[in-house]
């Protein structure tokens, strides 16, 4: 019963509201709550061998691209709070019997209440958002509740944890939150709490801990919950009590999500949870990267491959072989790759080959948690299925944005003997990776591009496709150098020529957006769209021939829309050939 929490009780009853808890208590006035932050680059393309998966991969990343992505990411602040009569439950923490929404294990604790009161006369959901929308009425006006004096030296510091054998969740939920002890000013035991067997716990959780907190070490405890204290600081991050605060804190948060379609602002459903969470970085995060990057300054990382393909040691992970990994790597062997596997390297190695890196590339697993020390400039590949896109991607997201690296996302097909059956997680778990020939294919033509190797390609929609991926990534140069390289090709084709032309501009290279501008046009001269390009490229760079002969051609050839572009716009009858201003008259 020790371990137990009623989540059969109301949200006011089950939920602690940090602005009105008793036994709740920050330790310093936090700088902010929330705020924007740029992030990394984060992009996801279908490799599937089926048409049928294609199609559905693409449906789902065109809603995560219009509807998910946030415009900036936004930083929820982690602060050291004093509580009283504290329970860690599970990978759960409450207070006063009521249950800390805090960070990850917040988000989990809504979503149990959601899952265990499915079948209850009450929407769970709904019960949720009225809960929040009173909250946020009756916070208005009052401030977080501050420790009266500080705790005493000895004070435990206590951190929960959802397991010790998850690396993504011990590193991103758990080791950061290191970070805020010296903010605490205690000096007493740090406790490390989580629910699974002891002999479950892996050696990294130790290592980690050694390398980066090293003056912390010493007085680190793992105890498996559930245990009690009667005092102690523990990490409390915003986050999930974005739904708790006032109107006049919460609103302007709208300003950063692309649409309304999945976000709705104040109103805390479980997709606008998602969303949300997806879109944020806990401060401590940001706290542990900066640490182990000053922890690896000075080093030596010239043993240290810059472009890898990361694998996975036997019994040192969940079994989820890749079909097509000794393809994969066969071809990347020839462009300087190398095997890496994470759990053979040092915790301070495995941070230095992500900072040091240039191209990581590996199948879905919880190695790309060291994306959380990638360098700016370093291309963070993951091969994955339509299932790791919805249950899993949005899960680096803050890594990626934490590093502001980029990170790329190849879905490919299902090893399984159903490929276009989409798994049920219950029954199914994380299926693992088809990569086919194909697949490899379109994934090989990407990253050599990227490396600056254009590829001879005899296919235009194979042309299409790469330059199109590279352009979005941001890669302009590569693809621009794969275009010319197939010139011949794709010389008359609409798609890549407007490629090529939005690849130019972005290196500000107006002649070269021209001629491709012009190229685009005569690939579909029906295109009227293509010359009102051409007219504004052609005025940026004070070409006025170009400027007339396209009005003109505008004019001959759509009257009605060169009538609506004209409108307003003076500047178009001085830059008109003579005879067509009158007939235009």
């Amino acid at each position: 019963m020790l371990n137990q929490i009623s989540f059969h009780n109301p949200p006011e009853d089950l939920i602690v509201n940090p602005f009105d808890a008793e036994g709740f208590a920050l330790l310093r006035q936090p700088a902010f709550l929330w705020r924007p932050r740029p992030g990394g680059q984060i992009h996801g393309f279908a490799a599937s061998e089926h048409a049928e998966m294609t199609e559905k991969i693409e449906a789902h990343l065109a809603v995560t691209q219009r509807h998910r992505i946030f415009t900036q990411v936004i930083e929820f602040a982690t602060v050291p709070v004093l509580l009283q009569d504290i329970w860690f439950k599970k990978s759960f923490v409450t207070t006063q019997n009521k249950c800390l929404i805090s960070g990850a294990s917040g988000l989990r604790l809504l979503n149990h209440y959601c899952w265990k009161n499915e079948t209850s006369a009450i929407d769970p959901e709904q019960a949720l958002v009225d809960y929040f929308h009173q909250t946020q009425e009756a916070n208005a006006g009052r401030s977080l509740p501050l420790a009266a004096a500080p705790p005493p030296v000895e004070t435990a510091f206590a951190i929960e944890c959802r397991n010790t054998f998850n690396y993504y969740h011990f590193i991103t939920e758990s080791l950061c939150q290191l970070c805020l002890v010296a903010e605490a000013g205690v000096e007493g035991p740090i406790y490390i709490h989580y629910p699974n067997s002891n002999d479950k716990t892996r050696l990294f959780a130790f290592a980690f801990i050694d390398a980066l907190f090293p003056e912390l070490a010493d007085r680190v405890i793992f105890q498996r919950a559930p245990f009690h204290h009667d005092q102690a600081v523990v990490p409390y991050n915003f986050g999930p009590s974005y739904y708790h605060l006032p109107t006049c804190e919460s609103e302007s948060l709208d300003a950063f999500a692309p649409s309304k379609t999945l976000w709705k602002g104040r109103d805390a459903t479980r997709i606008s949870q998602r969303t949300l969470a997806i879109n944020s970085v806990d401060s401590s995060l940001y706290g542990l990267r900066s640490r182990a990057l000053k922890a690896i300054e000075g080093k030596d990382l010239s043993h240290l491959p810059r472009r890898f393909w990361v694998g996975r040691e036997d019994g040192q992970a969940r079994a989820r072989a890749m079909k097509g990994e000794n393809e994969i790597f066969d071809m990347l062997g020839l462009f300087g790759f190398e095997h890496v596997a994470f759990e053979k390297l040092t915790p301070l190695e495995q941070i230095a080959i992500m900072a040091n890196a240039e191209v990581m590339i590996s199948y879905h697993g919880a190695g790309f948690t060291n994306m959380l020390f990638a360098a700016p400039t370093t291309t963070v590949i993951e091969l994955g299925t339509l299932q790791t896109a919805e249950l899993r991607w949005g899960d680096f997201w803050r890594l990626a944005n934490a590093a502001q690296c980029r990170y790329v996302s190849f879905f490919a097909d299902y090893h399984s003997d159903t490929p276009l059956i989409d798994p049920v997680f219950t029954t199914d778990s994380i299926v693992p990776v088809h990569l086919s020939p194909s697949g490899l294919a379109q994934v090989m033509s990407f990253v050599v591009s990227l490396l600056g190797h254009a590829p001879e390609l005899k296919r235009v929609e194979d042309i299409r496709r790469v330059t199109a991926q590279l352009a979005q990534v941001g890669a302009h140069q590569q693809a621009r150098a794969v275009i010319e390289r197939n010139a011949a090709v794709v010389a008359s084709d609409l798609e890549v020529q407007t490629i090529l032309a939005a690849c130019c501009d972005a290196l500000d290279d107006g002649e070269g957006q021209l001629a491709a501008l012009y190229s685009a046009y005569r690939a579909d001269p029906n295109r009227w769209q293509t010359l009102v390009s051409v007219i504004w490229c052609a005025r940026k760079l004070n070409d006025l021939d170009t400027v007339r002969s396209a009005l003109q051609l505008f004019q001959e050839n759509f009257p009605q829309q060169f009538d609506n572009f004209s409108k307003d716009r003076p500047w178009i009858k001085a830059q008109m050939p003579t005879q067509a201003r009158r007939a235009s008259q």
